[in-house]
């Protein structure tokens, strides 16, 4: 009798088991060709100080400097003046890839230069 009743209730359960079900996604690596590699810059600006002279040419800029020097040590100071110069710098940040599998073309943005191959992980799952 204990193994009908347990019979009997596996049977009522089944349809709502049925309805749980996780599905598990199908998950394989393949490699893509790449067909171009594009840097996203950043741009950078630095404020340094740079001192510049009233002399104009390079004898008179020798001239100056070697004044400079012998005024310097006497305490005064030629015509020379610090004067604020901004530069900017350009650093790679990320990468726009764009690469091929199975005849679709793609985009993505990473952090790294794929080189000519780009690892893809390529996941199947049904529709529910």
């Amino acid at each position: 009798m204990l193994p009908l009743i347990a019979l009997l209730l596996s049977l009522a359960t089944a349809p709502a088991l049925a309805d749980n079900v996780v599905q598990h996604e199908n998950v394989r690596y393949e490699y893509a060709r790449v067909l171009r590699v594009t840097p996203v810059y950043q741009t950078l600006t630095a404020t340094g100080m740079e001192t510049r002279c009233d002399d104009a040419t390079r004898i008179g800029r020798v001239v100056g400097a070697m004044r400079s020097v012998l005024q310097r040590a006497g305490g005064q100071s030629s015509g020379c003046h610090a004067v604020p110069v901004e530069r900017q710098f350009q650093r790679p940040v990320a990468f726009d890839v764009d690469y091929s599998l199975r005849g679709a073309k793609y985009r993505s943005r990473l952090s790294d230069d794929p080189g000519h191959l780009l690892r893809i992980r390529v996941s199947v799952m049904p529709d529910p």
